[in-house]
């Protein structure tokens, strides 16, 4: 029986102990589990580019947001997926992460193209187990909460670009437009010209940010 290595990547420890817990108590009929953990991007990175020298991991469970993400220069969950696909192209990569907006997801669905992604809302000992099977023989695998966040960006075709939904999405974190310029590559009023855009393409041009927001969730984009 082959025996499936995983490595599970998140800074809440009991989360980790958690899945280990679940994933070595379930029986699979191909696999016996060997999960290792790490607790931050750089503990991760190190893992991987340790196991390069022997065995690399089979599956890596990629928590989205890391407990040093708001230090200068520090990289999430994001990165590491996309510094494995390149190091490690063999192991299958899977993010398990309380984002379930339409942006986060597909953002990521679309940067790293990862196996699976599940909502940590969904996960429970089905939703592992089903996993698990599926990425290892027929990938990709997405939780019912990834599912709703990718029909609701599906159902939608407006042309909104790249720097649009950059803007929606700080937006719905609470940062001020006169702020954004530091997280918007456009002028102050260039990015108040965005806003005026996306409200007549939402049809709601007359309205105020709270309404944008309103909307943009509704639709997906946030």
């Amino acid at each position: 029986m082959k025996i499936l290595r995983i490595l599970t990547v998140d800074d809440h420890e009991m989360s980790m102990m958690g899945y280990k817990y679940i994933l070595e108590r379930i029986y699979f009929e191909d696999y016996n589990i060997q999960l290792e953990t790490a607790k931050s991007y750089q503990e991760g990175k190190e893992k991987i580019d340790n196991s390069k020298k022997g065995f690399p991991y089979d599956i890596l469970f990629l928590d989205v947001m890391l407990a040093t993400y708001d230090e200068p220069g520090a990289k999430n969950g994001e990165d590491l997926g996309l510094y494995a696909r390149k190091v490690s192209p063999e192991s299958k990569i899977v993010f398990m992460s309380s984002f379930s907006d339409g942006y986060r997801v597909n953002s990521i669905l679309s940067s790293v193209d990862p196996e699976g992604y599940l909502v940590k809302s969904d996960i429970d000992q089905h939703t592992l187990s089903a996993m698990v099977s599926t990425v290892m023989t027929n990938p990709p695998y997405y939780s019912k909460g990834t599912l709703a966040a990718i029909r609701k960006r599906l159902a939608n075709d407006l042309p909104l670009d790249q720097i649009d939904k950059q803007i929606l999405h700080h937006l719905s974190l609470g940062v001020k437009t006169k702020d954004m310029t530091q997280v918007v590559p456009l002028s102050l009023a260039g990015i108040e010209n965005r806003k005026r855009h996306i409200k007549v393409l939402f049809e709601i041009d007359k309205q105020n940010d709270q309404a944008l927001l309103h909307e943009a969730k509704k639709r997906g984009f946030i």
